[in-house]
């Protein structure tokens, strides 16, 4: 049974816990915290409850930068002048990020909420603003053409997942620092889904529809790059 705190003052009591067990124990990684942060990734991903980039990743405060929204959407650049732009630029312009992870999931509300918008354009009359931000995905669901949304499985789920997160890495790369940073070979750009239910991560190709297992895709890093870099 998981449980959940649900009211502000069980929240309020997880706090307590924090400043009087989990602090004490890391007060020195938290000190040197105070004043500066050097993280070496950008972790962009879905603001599901249900993520936890840390624990996936098993990284410590001050490793990784996040940004989280709906969909774990990255507007093209010049389209939505805003907080995706703004921390793009400042992780790979201030901070000098050397590695942009873009992380879809398994059951994300905002890939299903797309398949529906395909048959039925009202769905999400009630929350315009959701709806306009989706728009930053829709050529993702053009891969899923002519399907229903009754008739979707978890499978069509996933391949449109997938294809979302290869098409924000696309608009990223649209974004000129990170074009620069690219061009220079300053930065690593990779696509990750993350399957919930089995507690896998995936990693996602470019140019097709393919995909490794971590265990695949830390082989490949060995073998193609220098060891001091992976």
């Amino acid at each position: 049974m998981v449980f959940h705190r649900n009211t502000l003052l069980e929240l309020l009591d997880g706090v307590q816990t924090f400043e009087s067990e989990v602090y004490p124990q890391k007060q020195d990684l938290f000190q040197s915290l105070a004043y500066d942060q050097t993280p070496p990734t950008l972790f962009i991903t879905c603001a599901d409850s249900r993520i936890s980039p840390s624990l996936i990743t098993q990284t410590e405060p001050g490793e990784l930068f996040l940004i989280r929204n709906v969909g774990n959407i990255v507007p093209a650049y010049g389209n939505m002048v805003g907080a995706i732009a703004s921390a793009i630029e400042y992780a790979v312009g201030a901070l000098k990020v050397k590695n942009i992870i873009i992380c879809g999931h398994s059951n994300c509300g905002a890939m299903s909420a797309l398949i529906d918008l395909a048959t039925e354009p009202d769905k999400l009359k009630h929350m315009p603003t959701v709806r306009r931000w989706l728009h930053n995905a829709e050529a993702a669901a053009a891969t899923i053409s002519d399907l229903r949304a009754e008739d979707v499985g978890p499978k069509d789920v996933r391949d449109l997942a997938e294809a979302n997160v290869r098409l924000q890495i696309t608009h990223l790369k649209t974004h000129p620092i990170v074009a620069k940073a690219l061009s220079r070979g300053e930065l690593n750009v990779q696509g990750w889904y993350y399957d919930i239910k089995k507690g896998r991560v995936y990693i996602l190709t470019e140019d097709a529809k393919t995909e490794h297992s971590v265990k695949e895709a830390i082989a490949i890093l060995r073998k193609n790059k220098n060891p001091n870099d992976v």
